[in-house]
């Protein structure tokens, strides 16, 4: 098995943080700029890349107009490198010398596939060793990469499965889709467990794994599941530094998707690791203090009960807060955590703490994910993390307080179940998973509740729901009225991790304030969902949205009922009244010529999908300069005065902000 040296691992993780905030980075009235301003580039490089660009261009076109499914399928392995680079060259993102002769590269490498493709053929899609592949993202249509190691002991015509280590890279404020594919070209990475596929997602960039960087994880594994043969129950999650805290959130926030984490490093949440390790005085509000509950891996520590986790710090390590936060946590569940502690190290992994690592996951691998769980513990603030194996929360009494299950099967026929906040229960086991007798009921005690739940099916599958109290025919609250429910349960920034389409207005507004307003932040959300999330919004004028625009995709709406139409056509269904004269919620009004609602709803013309007034994701250029500030700032709706202009922390001064009820209500005063 190769291990790097200690010294290489420090060089490498050393590079991957040389970005690294600071105190000095504690100033919201002084933000510098991320990514930062690119170097000055000749203009005969410029010029050649250019023409290269030109080239690749009208291969990509000739690809897109193929008819053949194999060609369309494989045009994002393609389409990658064509990005990364034309990106880096209208962005100005070529951070040193090095990064634009690796741009001639990535060309090079786009223009041999592009005509491997074109000829019918795609080798690297049966390739060993540093294979770079693409995907079209659902966010936004946008090309995204991500890189893999194929182990030379992979065939390609056997029937074997493989298991499949994620490792998560550290915070690189340049790490460009051009920096990122020319080093997974390259660099094999740093780890490389023996008969393992290793993926390295790209994250959209720097933000931890979180929000975008999350989906982006997720659709990456799914598309390498579609092309290779992995062990669905051989899936680990792993990283150091930045990647250590993207590991704690998937973690605990996908327990059932693992067989092992390995975090090192990084952060686990927000408010303490701030106040240590950035030495930041905190004065969030009371959403904002709610919100970290979003990301924030103590309150869902209860969820690694079924997780085996191999935490890892260096001794003299700052970010070994991280593990220690996660430690006390996990104690207060009676878990003990496995930390193994790089002697005398700073941030990097020390290479006997490697050993031991390896030695550990590799033991965990032979057993893999437990199938069927006969305990399970789920702990969760929200609807969007609600399921650990057989269990699901399907309800919650109180968004952002912790809700628990706790259930065990405690007999052949028997489950005992304890639970918290909860409003709505689903167990369920899929086909060939259930261990009960089909010829007998199942008994469900809820909290000294009793239900008898149908018996296993045929094919020994097996399923009760519970809603309110009451055993319920279907999972989840009744569909034909408004409930929160999963990936219809808010805040605001929650639009951003589904499909969605910007819709910008072509109407004349009713006020020239609420109408500049919106339109410079409409602008701000498009170049910053691109600086920070690496990708290019869709935007339509509201006279292009279509039906299935509609059906489709979260709508996010700028301007007012005058200047966008379809915030006209659906102004009288928010619980939000927005008039010509008057912004009124609840018994709060406000004067509509210099106030604006910010908010997300379940959109009234397709309640499935959300609606997004104004805004876009919530954090803006200040949490940018630390990871572990990469939280919601806004809860699911919000009034804003605009005569405070916008800046690095708020969209201009709220004045007014709540989350709504369970059944999307405004709560009462």
């Amino acid at each position: 098995m190769r291990q790097l040296t200690a010294i290489m691992m420090t060089f490498l993780l050393a590079h991957q943080a040389a970005f690294a905030d600071g105190p000095r980075d504690n100033i919201a009235e002084n933000v510098r700029q991320v990514p930062p301003p690119g170097i000055d580039i000749s203009a005969e490089d410029r010029a050649a890349l250019t023409e290269q660009l030109g080239s690749l261009t009208s291969r990509l076109t000739s690809l897109r107009a193929s008819k053949d499914p194999f060609v369309q399928q494989l045009t994002p392995d393609v389409e990658i490198f064509h990005r990364a680079v034309r990106d880096a060259l209208a962005h100005n993102e070529f951070f040193s010398p090095g990064e634009v002769k690796a741009a001639a590269d990535v060309l090079r490498a786009g223009f041999e596939r592009a005509d491997q493709l074109l000829a019918g053929d795609a080798p690297w899609t049966k390739q060993t060793g540093l294979v770079v592949r693409g995907f079209r993202s659902k966010l936004d249509q946008t090309v995204q990469p991500y890189g893999l190691v194929i182990p030379e002991s992979y065939t390609f015509t056997g029937k074997d499965e493989f298991r499949l280590d994620l490792w998560f890279h550290g915070r690189g404020e340049t790490l460009s889709e051009n920096a990122f594919i020319s080093q997974r070209m390259r660099q094999p990475g740093n780890i490389a467990p023996a008969n393992t596929i290793v993926l390295h997602p790209y994250g959209r960039y720097s933000n931890a794994f979180k929000f975008a960087g999350e989906i982006d994880v997720l659709e990456a594994l799914n598309h390498a599941k579609e092309h290779y043969r992995i062990d669905e129950d051989r899936v680990a999650v792993r990283g150091f530094s930045m990647g250590g805290a993207g590991c704690w959130q998937m973690a605990v926030h996908y327990p059932d998707l693992f067989f092992a984490a390995n975090p090192g490093a990084g952060f686990s949440e927000t408010p303490e690791f701030l106040k240590f390790f950035q030495q930041e005085t905190l004065s969030p509000t009371w959403f904002e203090q709610k919100l970290w509950r979003w990301y924030d891996c103590p309150g869902y520590a209860a969820n690694l009960y079924n997780l085996p986790t191999v935490a890892y710090s260096g001794e003299l390590d700052i970010q070994k807060q991280a593990a220690d936060i996660m430690e006390a946590a996990l104690a207060k569940e009676d878990i003990s955590l496995v930390h193994i502690i790089g002697p005398e190290t700073k941030h990097a992994i020390h290479q006997d703490a490697a050993i031991a690592i390896e030695a550990r996951l590799a033991s965990l691998a032979e057993r893999g994910r437990q199938s069927l769980p006969r305990h399970v513990q789920l702990a969760t603030y929200t609807l969007k993390y609600n399921r650990s194996h057989w269990v699901e929360i399907t309800g919650m009494e109180q968004h952002w307080e912790q809700a628990r299950v706790e259930a065990t099967i405690v007999g052949p026929s028997r489950i005992a179940v304890k639970t918290t906040n909860v409003s709505g229960l689903s167990l369920s086991m899929a086909s060939g998973r259930c261990p009960f007798d089909i010829r007998k009921p199942v008994t469900v005690e809820v909290n000294g509740t009793s239900y008898e739940a149908p018996r296993p099916m045929s094919d020994r599958s097996w399923s009760f729901h519970l809603r309110n109290g009451e055993a319920a025919a279907t999972a989840g609250p009744p569909s034909e009225s408004l409930h929160k429910r999963q990936h219809l349960q808010g805040p605001i920034d929650d639009a951003f991790m589904d499909s969605f389409i910007v819709v910008r207005p072509t109407g004349t507004a009713n006020h020239e304030a609420v109408d500049k307003w919106s339109r410079s932040e409409l602008e701000h959300f498009v170049e910053h969902w691109r600086r920070h999330f690496r990708g290019d919004a869709v935007v339509k004028n509201d006279s292009e949205v279509t039906e299935s625009d509609i059906e489709t995709s979260n709508l996010i709406l700028f301007g007012d009922t005058a200047s966008n139409k379809l915030i006209g056509q659906i102004a009288d269904k928010l619980p939000i009244q927005w008039t010509n004269d008057s912004i009124v919620v609840g018994e709060s009004k406000f004067e509509a010529a210099h106030h604006a609602p910010v908010l997300v709803y379940p959109n009234p013309l397709n309640p499935r999908r959300y609606v997004v007034l104004n805004s876009g994701f919530t954090f803006r250029e200040f949490a940018y300069l630390n990871n572990a500030r990469q939280v919601p700032k806004l809860p699911d709706w919000a009034v804003v005065d605009l005569r405070t202009p916008p800046d690095s922390l708020w969209p201009g001064k709220v004045v007014a902000a709540d989350f709504f009820g369970e059944r999307w209500e405004l709560k009462a005063k």
